[in-house]
């Protein structure tokens, strides 16, 4: 289990993590969101011990990770899939790691199997792909099989076999009761992946909930229906005070309702239904809607540009 309470982090007059604190428990895969500089990666790093907070605490099972004699035993992690030597083999490098803790040979090899590295394995680093290296960074984090594991944007630069992979991985890990955080902006992944999920924004916690929790909290509630009488359908449900839009010829969409609410006013009103859903709402949908103040940097699209930007003449 890892414990943050009351975290922070200032790196001059920069605060980079404001007072946070979460848990997350064994068990399950707990998503790490927020905008890029909202201090994800800085509280891994607290969590490590590779910086040092300016207040609060950060504790794996009880403890201050930089106590325990054999930390690789205790927590795995995956940071930055670069800071390798770049002239050792694959295997090379986590025959160093075994060895530096302790750690049989053979495990070396079964964790190069375990994350596919295979003959890639045999060639030299600065040769690998972004995708290679994050399987090579997983194979480190597993190497003394630790309970607690923090990934960092571990889905960058893998193809879809490899994203289906760690998210199979990611899952059987939480399954065998192990501590799993992993932070990512890939938010489909997430939210098939995480069973629970925390949002920070400038440092600060913005929500800690069940994926299923926080989707159903966020956002309008939307029902799609098709009838082959759309006309009577969409005025009697107006009439009934429902906001509702046109989407094609006989297909329309109710907004805060559901369909259960939808289908029991239409069997009243005896007009028949050929399609009728709840509106599955989006990770990314409720990510942007959490985190919209807390954006640093916010792009704009090419017709804003363009009306704004003055011709030389």
């Amino acid at each position: 289990m890892i414990q943050i309470r009351g975290l922070t982090k200032r790196y001059g007059e920069v605060l980079a993590v404001d007072d946070l604190s979460f848990d997350v428990e064994p068990g399950k895969v707990t998503g790490f969101l927020g905008p890029n500089g909202a201090g994800k990666s800085t509280t891994m790093r607290m969590v490590l011990g590779l910086d040092r907070p300016s207040a609060g605490q950060a504790l794996v099972n009880g403890r201050p990770f930089a106590s325990y004699a054999e930390p690789l035993r205790e927590v795995g992690a995956l940071l930055d899939p670069g800071s390798v030597h770049p002239g050792r083999t694959g295997r090379n490098h986590l025959r160093v790691a075994a060895r530096t803790n302790g750690l049989p040979e053979r495990r070396v090899e079964e964790v190069i199997e375990q994350v596919g590295l295979g003959s890639a394995a045999r060639r030299r680093i600065k040769g690998y792909s972004l995708g290679m290296r994050q399987r090579l960074g997983i194979a480190a984090a597993l190497l003394a099989d630790p309970r607690v594991l923090l990934f960092d944007e571990p889905i960058n630069g893998l193809d879809l076999d490899g994203v289906r992979w760690i998210r199979e991985l990611l899952r059987r890990l939480a399954d065998e009761g192990r501590t799993v955080l992993v932070s990512s902006h890939l938010m489909s992944e997430m939210q098939q992946t995480a069973d629970r999920l925390v949002v920070i924004g400038r440092g600060r916690l913005i929500a800690d909930a069940t994926t299923e929790d926080l989707l159903a909290g966020l956002g309008r509630r939307q029902v799609r229906v098709r009838s082959s009488q759309p006309e009577p359908l969409l005025r009697r449900l107006r009439e009934h005070g429902l906001t509702v839009q046109r989407l094609d010829a006989d297909e329309l969409q109710v907004e805060d309702s559901t369909a259960e609410e939808v289908g029991e006013l239409a069997h009243v009103l005896r007009i028949p239904l050929h399609h009728l859903s709840d509106v599955a709402q989006s990770l990314e949908e409720a990510f942007i809607e959490l985190t919209g103040d807390s954006v640093e940097y916010h792009g704009r699209s090419t017709e804003s540009v363009e009306a704004t930007t003055e011709v030389a003449p």
